[in-house]
């Protein structure tokens, strides 16, 4: 059925979740798994915690070593179930986009991500990049509450 998945990671234990998920399911399919972090480009005026007093190149060296460490859990996981895993990060000023390019540039048949199931106003004004995932890609993608 599926022989290559995606799962996309940004360190959140929602990704620690689809990347539990998408590994077991690698796992009962003989599948193959490749890890996605995407970096957003440095921002002066950002609301993120990790972006607070940073200069554009400490923001890239720190991103570079979040991103080796999101993907190192991804990569722990697959050994320990006997998965072959390779990992990749994408600079993008949009997450979704580099997740998609990323899934067909890559030839990979499903993408697994994690929701936090928000609904009705709340989910639709926070925006949800698994949201803008399963609404403009043509690959399945599996998500995981």
């Amino acid at each position: 059925m599926y022989k290559h998945i995606l799962l996309p990671t940004d360190g959140s234990p929602l990704s620690e979740i689809a990347i539990e998920g998408g590994v077991g399911l690698a796992k009962a399919l003989g599948a193959r798994v490749t890890g996605l972090h995407v970096i957003e480009p440095f921002h002066l005026i950002m609301g993120g915690a990790e972006m607070m007093g940073d200069t554009k190149e400490q923001y890239e060296k720190d991103s570079l070593i979040r991103a080796q460490k999101c993907l190192a859990t991804l990569t722990v996981a697959a050994k320990q179930a006997g998965v072959t895993c390779d990992g990749v990060s994408e600079k993008a000023a949009h997450p979704f986009e580099a997740i998609i390019a990323a899934a067909q540039s890559r030839a990979c048949d499903l993408i697994v991500m994690a929701s936090h199931g928000r609904r009705g106003i709340r989910g639709l004004l926070l925006g949800s990049e698994t949201i803008k995932v399963l609404t403009h890609s043509r690959i399945p993608v599996l998500v995981l509450r």
